[in-house]
Protein backbone atom coordinates (compact mmCIF):
# COMPACT_ATOMS: atom_id res chain seq x y z
CA UNK A 1 0.00 0.00 0.00
CA UNK A 2 1.13 3.44 -0.29
CA UNK A 3 2.51 5.50 1.89
CA UNK A 4 1.90 8.98 1.39
CA UNK A 5 -1.88 10.36 1.03
CA UNK A 6 -3.62 11.15 -1.95
CA UNK A 7 -4.21 14.26 -3.52
CA UNK A 8 -7.03 15.45 -1.55
CA UNK A 9 -10.28 15.64 -3.64
CA UNK A 10 -12.95 18.27 -2.64
CA UNK A 11 -15.71 15.92 -4.62
CA UNK A 12 -15.23 13.23 -2.19
CA UNK A 13 -17.21 14.02 1.13
CA UNK A 14 -19.42 16.57 -1.01
CA UNK A 15 -20.39 13.74 -4.85
CA UNK A 16 -24.34 14.85 -4.13
CA UNK A 17 -23.70 18.24 -3.63
CA UNK A 18 -25.70 19.07 -7.10
CA UNK A 19 -28.44 16.81 -5.87
CA UNK A 20 -28.98 18.18 -2.41
CA UNK A 21 -29.19 21.10 -4.14
CA UNK A 22 -32.29 20.38 -6.34
CA UNK A 23 -33.73 18.88 -3.52
CA UNK A 24 -33.39 21.81 -0.81
CA UNK A 25 -34.67 24.01 -4.18
CA UNK A 26 -37.93 21.38 -4.71
CA UNK A 27 -38.28 21.57 -0.99
CA UNK A 28 -38.92 25.73 -1.41
CA UNK A 29 -41.26 25.59 -4.32
CA UNK A 30 -42.94 22.54 -2.52
CA UNK A 31 -44.22 25.45 -0.06
CA UNK A 32 -45.49 28.08 -2.41
CA UNK A 33 -49.00 28.44 -3.97
CA UNK A 34 -48.51 26.10 -6.96
CA UNK A 35 -48.71 28.34 -10.33
CA UNK A 36 -47.70 27.68 -14.19
CA UNK A 37 -44.02 28.63 -13.82
CA UNK A 38 -44.01 26.99 -10.64
CA UNK A 39 -45.47 23.74 -12.36
CA UNK A 40 -42.54 24.16 -14.97
CA UNK A 41 -39.72 24.68 -12.82
CA UNK A 42 -40.47 21.63 -10.19
CA UNK A 43 -41.06 19.62 -13.55
CA UNK A 44 -37.82 20.62 -15.00
CA UNK A 45 -35.62 20.43 -11.08
CA UNK A 46 -37.51 16.60 -11.24
CA UNK A 47 -35.74 15.63 -14.49
CA UNK A 48 -32.60 16.86 -14.23
CA UNK A 49 -32.66 15.21 -10.35
CA UNK A 50 -33.01 11.95 -12.07
CA UNK A 51 -30.40 12.23 -14.60
CA UNK A 52 -28.00 13.74 -11.85
CA UNK A 53 -28.77 10.81 -9.65
CA UNK A 54 -27.89 8.15 -12.23
CA UNK A 55 -25.24 9.98 -13.46
CA UNK A 56 -23.50 10.36 -10.03
CA UNK A 57 -24.68 6.95 -9.18
CA UNK A 58 -22.78 5.10 -11.28
CA UNK A 59 -19.69 6.34 -10.88
CA UNK A 60 -18.92 6.40 -6.70
CA UNK A 61 -15.82 5.70 -5.57
CA UNK A 62 -15.27 3.34 -2.77
CA UNK A 63 -15.20 6.20 -0.06
CA UNK A 64 -18.28 7.74 -1.32
CA UNK A 65 -20.14 4.12 -1.67
CA UNK A 66 -19.50 4.48 2.17
CA UNK A 67 -21.13 7.76 2.75
CA UNK A 68 -23.79 6.57 1.05
CA UNK A 69 -23.97 3.14 3.23
CA UNK A 70 -23.76 5.42 6.24
CA UNK A 71 -26.31 8.10 5.08
CA UNK A 72 -28.62 8.56 8.00
CA UNK A 73 -32.05 8.63 5.82
CA UNK A 74 -31.46 4.70 4.72
CA UNK A 75 -33.53 2.27 5.57
CA UNK A 76 -33.09 0.26 8.50
CA UNK A 77 -34.16 -3.45 9.30
CA UNK A 78 -37.79 -1.99 11.10
CA UNK A 79 -38.25 -0.21 7.65
CA UNK A 80 -37.60 -3.56 5.42
CA UNK A 81 -39.98 -5.14 8.23
CA UNK A 82 -42.61 -2.66 7.41
CA UNK A 83 -42.24 -2.87 3.63
CA UNK A 84 -41.53 -6.73 3.06
CA UNK A 85 -43.44 -8.26 6.12
CA UNK A 86 -47.03 -9.04 7.12
CA UNK A 87 -48.32 -9.55 11.00
CA UNK A 88 -44.60 -8.99 12.62
CA UNK A 89 -44.18 -9.99 16.27
CA UNK A 90 -41.08 -8.59 17.80
CA UNK A 91 -39.66 -11.07 20.27
CA UNK A 92 -37.49 -9.02 22.94
CA UNK A 93 -34.94 -10.18 25.07
CA UNK A 94 -32.25 -12.83 25.38
CA UNK A 95 -33.41 -14.49 28.48
CA UNK A 96 -30.10 -13.94 30.22
CA UNK A 97 -29.17 -9.97 31.09
CA UNK A 98 -31.67 -7.91 29.00
CA UNK A 99 -33.16 -6.62 25.82
CA UNK A 100 -30.98 -4.86 23.48
CA UNK A 101 -32.57 -2.07 20.75
CA UNK A 102 -29.94 -2.49 18.57
CA UNK A 103 -30.34 -6.06 17.11
CA UNK A 104 -34.92 -6.16 16.47
CA UNK A 105 -35.50 -9.71 16.11
CA UNK A 106 -39.43 -11.32 15.43
CA UNK A 107 -42.07 -13.89 13.61
CA UNK A 108 -42.93 -12.34 10.67
CA UNK A 109 -45.13 -13.82 7.27
CA UNK A 110 -43.06 -13.30 3.78
CA UNK A 111 -45.86 -14.12 1.32
CA UNK A 112 -47.72 -16.31 2.54
CA UNK A 113 -45.04 -18.20 4.24
CA UNK A 114 -43.61 -17.74 8.46
CA UNK A 115 -39.91 -16.59 8.72
CA UNK A 116 -38.03 -15.38 11.28
CA UNK A 117 -36.45 -11.85 10.94
CA UNK A 118 -32.86 -10.52 12.59
CA UNK A 119 -32.00 -7.31 12.12
CA UNK A 120 -29.56 -4.48 13.47
CA UNK A 121 -31.12 -1.35 13.90
CA UNK A 122 -29.97 2.24 13.87
CA UNK A 123 -31.92 5.02 15.12
CA UNK A 124 -32.92 8.45 13.22
CA UNK A 125 -33.19 11.22 15.46
CA UNK A 126 -30.87 11.57 18.63
CA UNK A 127 -33.01 10.15 21.22
CA UNK A 128 -33.39 6.86 19.09
CA UNK A 129 -29.80 6.79 18.27
CA UNK A 130 -29.01 6.65 21.72
CA UNK A 131 -31.21 4.03 22.59
CA UNK A 132 -30.48 1.50 19.78
CA UNK A 133 -26.79 2.77 20.61
CA UNK A 134 -25.71 3.63 16.69
CA UNK A 135 -26.54 0.02 15.96
CA UNK A 136 -23.68 -1.78 17.58
CA UNK A 137 -24.68 -4.37 19.85
CA UNK A 138 -23.89 -5.51 23.35
CA UNK A 139 -23.51 -9.53 23.85
CA UNK A 140 -27.34 -9.38 25.13
CA UNK A 141 -28.31 -8.12 21.35
CA UNK A 142 -26.58 -11.47 19.74
CA UNK A 143 -27.82 -13.67 22.41
CA UNK A 144 -31.19 -12.56 21.81
CA UNK A 145 -30.17 -12.67 18.23
CA UNK A 146 -29.46 -16.42 18.47
CA UNK A 147 -32.38 -17.57 20.84
CA UNK A 148 -34.53 -16.25 17.52
CA UNK A 149 -32.38 -18.50 15.35
CA UNK A 150 -32.59 -21.54 17.78
CA UNK A 151 -36.38 -21.10 17.87
CA UNK A 152 -36.71 -20.56 14.27
CA UNK A 153 -34.69 -24.29 14.17
CA UNK A 154 -37.30 -25.49 16.22
CA UNK A 155 -40.47 -24.43 14.26
CA UNK A 156 -38.87 -25.13 11.12
CA UNK A 157 -39.12 -21.62 9.57
CA UNK A 158 -36.08 -19.88 7.63
CA UNK A 159 -33.88 -16.80 8.81
CA UNK A 160 -33.83 -13.64 7.31
CA UNK A 161 -31.16 -11.69 8.92
CA UNK A 162 -30.53 -7.78 7.97
CA UNK A 163 -26.78 -6.37 8.40
CA UNK A 164 -26.76 -3.11 8.89
CA UNK A 165 -23.57 -1.91 11.89
CA UNK A 166 -20.33 0.29 12.23
CA UNK A 167 -19.47 -2.86 14.09
CA UNK A 168 -20.26 -4.89 18.02
CA UNK A 169 -20.10 -2.32 20.52
CA UNK A 170 -16.58 -1.93 22.84
CA UNK A 171 -17.55 -0.79 25.32
CA UNK A 172 -16.76 -2.05 29.04
CA UNK A 173 -20.08 -3.14 30.28
CA UNK A 174 -19.95 -5.02 26.56
CA UNK A 175 -16.64 -6.80 27.37
CA UNK A 176 -17.42 -7.40 30.24
CA UNK A 177 -20.44 -9.53 30.12
CA UNK A 178 -18.73 -11.60 27.25
CA UNK A 179 -18.86 -10.24 23.81
CA UNK A 180 -16.35 -11.77 21.96
CA UNK A 181 -17.96 -15.38 23.55
CA UNK A 182 -21.24 -13.60 22.18
CA UNK A 183 -20.14 -13.65 18.65
CA UNK A 184 -18.08 -16.63 18.75
CA UNK A 185 -21.05 -18.48 20.08
CA UNK A 186 -23.02 -17.30 17.34
CA UNK A 187 -20.67 -18.46 14.45
CA UNK A 188 -20.54 -22.03 15.91
CA UNK A 189 -24.35 -22.41 16.48
CA UNK A 190 -25.05 -20.41 13.17
CA UNK A 191 -22.91 -23.02 10.84
CA UNK A 192 -25.24 -26.09 12.33
CA UNK A 193 -28.17 -24.42 11.77
CA UNK A 194 -31.04 -26.82 10.00
CA UNK A 195 -32.97 -24.25 8.67
CA UNK A 196 -32.13 -21.95 5.59
CA UNK A 197 -30.51 -18.08 6.94
CA UNK A 198 -30.62 -15.63 4.05
CA UNK A 199 -28.50 -12.34 4.94
CA UNK A 200 -28.45 -9.05 2.94
CA UNK A 201 -25.95 -6.13 3.59
CA UNK A 202 -28.26 -2.99 4.00
CA UNK A 203 -25.98 -0.50 4.88
CA UNK A 204 -22.58 -1.11 6.65
CA UNK A 205 -21.16 -4.75 7.77
CA UNK A 206 -18.89 -4.24 10.46
CA UNK A 207 -16.19 -6.74 11.26
CA UNK A 208 -17.67 -9.54 13.75
CA UNK A 209 -20.27 -6.76 15.19
CA UNK A 210 -21.92 -7.88 11.28
CA UNK A 211 -20.98 -11.28 10.85
CA UNK A 212 -22.39 -12.94 14.35
CA UNK A 213 -25.86 -12.72 12.58
CA UNK A 214 -24.46 -13.19 8.95
CA UNK A 215 -23.41 -16.77 8.49
CA UNK A 216 -26.27 -17.55 5.85
CA UNK A 217 -26.80 -20.23 2.99
CA UNK A 218 -26.97 -17.24 0.90
CA UNK A 219 -25.27 -13.52 1.67
CA UNK A 220 -27.01 -10.11 -0.57
CA UNK A 221 -25.40 -6.89 -0.55
CA UNK A 222 -27.48 -3.80 -1.47
CA UNK A 223 -25.68 -2.23 -4.24
CA UNK A 224 -23.92 0.99 -2.31
CA UNK A 225 -23.14 -1.11 1.20
CA UNK A 226 -19.85 -2.43 2.41
CA UNK A 227 -18.60 -5.05 4.25
CA UNK A 228 -15.23 -4.94 5.56
CA UNK A 229 -13.32 -6.34 8.69
CA UNK A 230 -12.36 -3.00 9.53
CA UNK A 231 -13.79 0.72 9.04
CA UNK A 232 -11.14 2.68 6.79
CA UNK A 233 -10.80 5.21 9.44
CA UNK A 234 -9.78 2.29 11.41
CA UNK A 235 -7.39 0.85 8.84
CA UNK A 236 -5.69 4.02 8.12
CA UNK A 237 -5.42 5.05 11.68
CA UNK A 238 -3.74 1.31 12.39
CA UNK A 239 -1.67 1.41 9.17
CA UNK A 240 -0.66 5.21 8.75
CA UNK A 241 -1.71 6.44 11.95
CA UNK A 242 -3.93 9.43 10.48
CA UNK A 243 -7.24 8.62 9.47
CA UNK A 244 -8.78 11.67 8.00
CA UNK A 245 -5.81 11.91 5.85
CA UNK A 246 -5.81 8.31 4.62
CA UNK A 247 -9.00 6.83 4.84
CA UNK A 248 -9.91 7.02 1.51
CA UNK A 249 -6.61 5.74 0.22
CA UNK A 250 -8.13 2.82 2.47
CA UNK A 251 -11.38 2.67 1.33
CA UNK A 252 -9.42 2.12 -1.93
CA UNK A 253 -7.73 -0.79 -0.69
CA UNK A 254 -10.22 -2.90 1.59
CA UNK A 255 -11.69 -4.01 -1.67
CA UNK A 256 -15.10 -4.27 0.47
CA UNK A 257 -17.71 -2.70 -1.40
CA UNK A 258 -20.68 -4.88 -3.08
CA UNK A 259 -19.17 -5.32 -6.73
CA UNK A 260 -15.33 -6.27 -5.04
CA UNK A 261 -16.21 -8.89 -2.65
CA UNK A 262 -18.97 -10.13 -5.81
CA UNK A 263 -15.81 -10.71 -8.03
CA UNK A 264 -13.70 -12.22 -4.85
CA UNK A 265 -16.80 -14.57 -4.12
CA UNK A 266 -17.42 -13.85 -1.21
CA UNK A 267 -21.00 -12.58 -1.37
CA UNK A 268 -23.61 -14.53 -3.35
CA UNK A 269 -25.62 -11.30 -5.30
CA UNK A 270 -25.43 -7.76 -5.58
CA UNK A 271 -28.98 -6.06 -5.06
CA UNK A 272 -29.75 -2.83 -7.11
CA UNK A 273 -30.98 -0.05 -5.49
CA UNK A 274 -33.11 2.87 -6.80
CA UNK A 275 -31.32 5.57 -8.85
CA UNK A 276 -30.12 7.75 -6.25
CA UNK A 277 -29.46 5.39 -3.23
CA UNK A 278 -32.25 3.01 -1.15
CA UNK A 279 -32.61 6.32 1.56
CA UNK A 280 -34.31 7.69 -1.64
CA UNK A 281 -37.27 5.49 -1.96
CA UNK A 282 -37.61 3.39 0.95
CA UNK A 283 -40.51 1.43 -0.33
CA UNK A 284 -38.76 0.95 -4.07
CA UNK A 285 -35.89 -0.21 -2.42
CA UNK A 286 -38.07 -2.66 -0.82
CA UNK A 287 -39.80 -3.66 -3.60
CA UNK A 288 -36.18 -4.67 -5.19
CA UNK A 289 -35.34 -6.65 -2.34
CA UNK A 290 -38.52 -8.50 -2.23
CA UNK A 291 -37.89 -9.83 -6.28
CA UNK A 292 -34.45 -11.35 -4.85
CA UNK A 293 -35.77 -12.56 -1.32
CA UNK A 294 -38.60 -14.15 -2.45
CA UNK A 295 -36.66 -16.45 -5.22
CA UNK A 296 -33.87 -16.90 -3.08
CA UNK A 297 -36.01 -18.46 -0.05
CA UNK A 298 -38.10 -20.39 -2.26
CA UNK A 299 -34.62 -21.94 -3.53
CA UNK A 300 -33.22 -22.79 0.03
CA UNK A 301 -36.74 -23.80 1.60
CA UNK A 302 -36.35 -26.74 -1.01
CA UNK A 303 -33.34 -28.00 0.50
CA UNK A 304 -33.30 -31.13 3.37
CA UNK A 305 -32.11 -29.61 6.80
CA UNK A 306 -28.68 -32.17 6.04
CA UNK A 307 -28.31 -30.24 2.74
CA UNK A 308 -28.80 -26.74 4.41
CA UNK A 309 -25.76 -27.49 6.63
CA UNK A 310 -23.65 -28.70 3.56
CA UNK A 311 -23.90 -25.84 1.39
CA UNK A 312 -23.29 -23.41 4.47
CA UNK A 313 -20.03 -25.17 5.30
CA UNK A 314 -18.84 -25.69 1.73
CA UNK A 315 -20.12 -21.85 1.63
CA UNK A 316 -17.44 -20.38 3.75
CA UNK A 317 -14.96 -23.45 3.40
CA UNK A 318 -14.02 -21.81 -0.17
CA UNK A 319 -13.26 -18.93 1.36
CA UNK A 320 -10.19 -17.55 1.18
CA UNK A 321 -8.50 -20.12 -0.46
CA UNK A 322 -5.95 -20.06 -2.99
CA UNK A 323 -3.79 -22.34 -5.12
CA UNK A 324 -0.19 -21.81 -5.41
CA UNK A 325 1.79 -21.81 -8.81
CA UNK A 326 5.78 -21.13 -9.25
Amino acid sequence: MPRTPSKPNPEEGSFDAPIVAIERRLEELAGYPATRHSDEEIAKLKAKLAVLRREIFLRLTAWQKTLVARHPRRPFTLDYVRFLFEDFIEVHGDRRFADDPAIVTGWASFHGRPVAVVGHQKGRDTKEKILRNFGMPRPEGYRKALRMMKLAEKFARPILSFVDTPGAFPGLDAEARGQAEAIATNLREMAGLRVPLLVTVTGEGGSGGALAIAMGNLVNMLEHSIYSVISPEGCAAILWKDQEAFKMEAANNLKYTAQDLLALGLIDEVIPEVPGGAHVDHQGSARILDEFLSRQIDELSSMTPADVIAQRHEKFRRMGAYVESV
